[in-house]
């Protein structure tokens, strides 16, 4: 055989196996579902909205409950009556607790 044959087999056996390899790593990366999602627009926005949607109710849930055990907590620490930051923490309890016992629903 001739150089040119086999220089030219060697390249079509690294190239077939260069192909596999994409082939297999595309298939792992579930890339053919990624195509499938961005040619069906529709399917794309719902997702996303659903996305939304539950990324807001979980923003909301964590800062309410972050925002409940902070209020506590500085419930707990006027009780402790320190005399530095025991009126401030006073008058925070009282602004949050008149808030929380007065109607906003104003339409």
């Amino acid at each position: 055989m001739s150089a040119f044959r086999l220089r030219k087999q060697r390249l079509r056996r690294l190239s077939d196996r260069g192909l596999l390899r994409l082939a297999e790593y595309l298939e792992g990366a579930n890339f053919a579902a990624y195509v499938d999602l961005i040619q069906t627009p529709w399917r794309l926005a719902l997702l996303n909205l659903i996305g939304g949607i539950f990324r807001g109710l979980g923003i909301g849930l964590g800062f309410t409950i972050i925002a409940g055990t902070i209020v506590m907590l500085l419930q707990q620490l006027e009780v402790l009556n320190i005399p530095v930051i025991g009126k401030f923490i006073a008058d925070l309890v009282a602004i949050v607790q008149a808030q929380l016992h007065t109607r906003q629903y104003t339409y």
